[in-house]
């Protein structure tokens, strides 16, 4: 269990730092030592290297700033990993120095260690990480919404002037300005809110699927689609973006879930 939860954490943490820390090399310094310190504390410095080395080859796998070479599948691998690590390895009796000050109730129970930070991993996950994981799964099957018509404007025939041989430097350099060319716009900008929406989302789905509070889950599961339904409507004829919003949704709401029965089966287990 404690295995899975590191794991995820350190995803996590290094994907929080590629999104928000300026200066990345110092951000993921700053977690390595963190981490470590967490592992020295809880008895588990091993399982918590063989994190950070997950969290490493997630950088690699799953860039920030173009396609994933590997598109979903680190996620898919990542997962088999942590199940396998909550069936097979159980909470632990000791839990270091950490474990002999531990001490956290809840209305289900008394909460070990390595519960908590299979919790704390896979709350940690849903943030960033799981934008990349739902970003490589569009991408991978191309369903990227489609740019904004642009507005043609009529070409009116202009009257033939005579041109100098030597243009002027004004001239020259409107000249390269207009046949410079234009920065396309990145059509993986998906529905507006769709960065801050989606880590929210996952938070509230992996609380009410825990909470068993299914009919308020499904209310707003219902209420989103509502939301999205005026952006979806202007679609037309392809459908993309009612394609980008299933598969994101769906990705994303499988991805909340799944981390919902993790921790349900370790705390059961």
């Amino acid at each position: 269990m404690i295995i899975a939860g590191f794991a995820l954490l350190a995803v996590g943490a290094v994907d929080l730092v590629r999104q928000f820390a300026p200066r990345r090399w110092i951000g993921y310094l700053t977690v390595a030592v963190l981490l470590l310190l967490l592992g020295s504390v809880s008895d588990a410095l091993l399982p918590m290297i063989a994190a950070l080395v997950v969290g490493g080859l997630w950088v690699w796998c799953m860039p920030d700033d173009r396609r994933a070479p590997l598109g979903f599948w680190p996620a898919v691998l990542l997962g088999v990993v942590s199940v396998g690590a909550v069936v097979s390895i159980g909470a632990r009796s000791d839990a270091g120095l950490i474990g002999g000050v531990w001490n956290l109730r809840s209305p289900f129970g008394e909460v070990s260690f390595d519960l908590a930070m299979l919790v704390l991993g896979a709350g940690v996950f849903l943030l960033e990480s799981s934008n990349l994981v739902v970003r490589a799964a569009l991408d991978g099957e191309h369903t990227w919404r489609p740019s904004e018509a642009e507005t043609t404007v009529p070409v009116v025939p202009k009257s033939v002037e005579p041109v100098p041989l030597v243009p002027s430097a004004a001239e020259g350099t409107d000249a390269a300005a207009d046949a410079a060319p234009a920065k396309p716009a990145d059509p993986r900008g998906g529905f507006k809110g769709g960065r801050l929406i989606g880590p929210l989302e996952r938070t509230i789905v992996m609380i009410l699927t825990l909470a068993a509070a299914y009919p308020v889950l499904a209310a707003m599961l219902a209420a989103k689609g509502i939301v999205r339904f005026p952006e979806i409507s202007r679609d037309g004829e392809t459908g993309a973006r009612a394609e980008y919003f299933l598969v994101g949704s769906l990705v994303s709401w499988v991805i909340a879930l799944s981390a919902a029965f993790l921790v349900w089966w370790a705390a059961h287990s």
